[in-house]
């Protein structure tokens, strides 16, 4: 039950992100440079919380632009309304609405509507997850030299010294490449769909991550901490991939530290042990 009512407010959200597509009314910042929000987001949002509310009014919201909703502490729907959003304010067409459902802060359900593709990615426990009515797995990617990973950047990135940039750069050379599609929603649909054989990145938030991780899991993948250990909705660090892919990905993280920048803010890069 609780699995349809995400999909069902995800899909609603992804019609009514089609109908603003090409159109925005307005778009803004929100107190940090490139942390956009658009009359989208915030409409979205609005049809998303009042249908969630109607079905499900004993479950708290934590919500990207409503902040939180009732207790906090057991049931809880994670809210994006737009992932990708400076993506959708240029007309690029790799945004969502993501739906995810967490039980003491774990997260066990989710949907994720990609509108663009007219693709609904969810998941529930004991039926596994699926892309529209489609079963979907992760890869069976083994091999870095053979993988095809995902990755993104924080808002603060150009403040900060730990920005992923050393870890990019580290991984694109060992990989047939690294993408970087600007929503992190969309990154770990397509890893739990087999598209991408691994993502991970820093600086996020719990309703960026929430119903996307619960994908991952129910698609047989793994998801941890940069060091493998227990996944934390709030620490705001995500690794998610196949298994044959967890070890490499944990050891090539590893040895990557970033260094001071130069005058332009950009960091050196050092490999430990080379």
């Amino acid at each position: 039950m609780l699995g349809a009512v995400a999909r069902q407010a995800c899909e609603r959200g992804g019609r009514l992100l089609m109908e603003h597509y090409g159109r925005l009314e307005s778009i803004n910042n929100k107190g940090r440079v490139g942390d956009l929000v658009t009359n989208a987001d915030l409409e979205v949002e609005k049809c998303v919380l009042e249908f969630l509310q109607k079905k499900t009014p004993d479950i708290a919201v934590l919500a990207e632009e409503s902040g939180s909703i009732g207790d906090q502490g057991s049931l809880l729907w994670c809210v994006d309304p737009l992932d990708g959003t400076t993506n959708f304010a240029h007309g690029y067409p790799f945004f969502a609405t993501s739906i995810g459902l967490t039980w003491k802060r774990q997260p066990i359900l989710g949907a994720i509507a990609i509108p663009f593709l007219n693709e609904i990615y969810w998941g529930v426990p004991n039926l596994g997850a699926f892309c529209n009515e489609k079963p979907i797995r992760v890869s069976s990617c083994k091999k870095l030299t053979d993988s095809l990973l995902v990755t993104g950047f924080a808002y603060d990135r150009q403040n900060r010294l730990d920005n992923n940039y050393a870890e990019f750069c580290w991984l694109t050379h060992r990989t047939r490449g690294v993408r970087r599609g600007g929503a992190a929603a969309v990154d770990l649909a397509f890893v739990a769909a087999g598209r991408l054989d691994g993502y991970w990145e820093r600086g996020l938030a719990p309703w960026d991550l929430a119903a996307g991780v619960a994908l991952v899991e129910l698609a047989g993948g793994k998801v941890t901490d940069y060091k493998g250990g227990s996944f934390d909705l709030d620490n705001g660090r995500v690794l998610a991939c196949p298994p044959g892919m967890q070890d490499t990905l944990i050891e090539e993280l590893s040895k990557v530290t970033p260094l001071e920048g130069d005058s332009f803010g950009a960091p050196e890069l050092i490999v430990m042990g080379s």
